[in-house]
């Protein structure tokens, strides 16, 4: 590739960027601030509520392998027969 030649589409980027530039609307940062500060509540109270139902899910847990005690054995419903020696 020659150093003289450039990719059309690297000068048509280039165009675009020191072209004008289209006015923003003046109201556009308080309006970032709002979309960002409830974005943030919103991100918050997810967390909040995944949280609760993680604790509750938890404490659930806790209640049932403390009542059920899945660990333990069951005792034996058939007893051994009887032998004469």
């Amino acid at each position: 590739m020659s150093a003289g030649r450039r990719d059309p589409r690297e000068e048509q980027v280039r165009r675009m960027l020191d072209g004008p530039h289209p006015a923003l609307p003046p109201d556009l940062a308080a309006r970032a601030v709002r979309h960002g500060g409830r974005r943030m509540r919103l991100r918050r109270a997810a967390h909040l509520t995944a949280g609760w139902l993680l604790a509750l899910a938890l404490v659930a847990f806790l209640l049932w392998a403390g009542i059920e005690q899945p660990w333990a054995t069951e005792p034996a419903q058939v007893t051994p027969p009887l032998e004469d020696r």
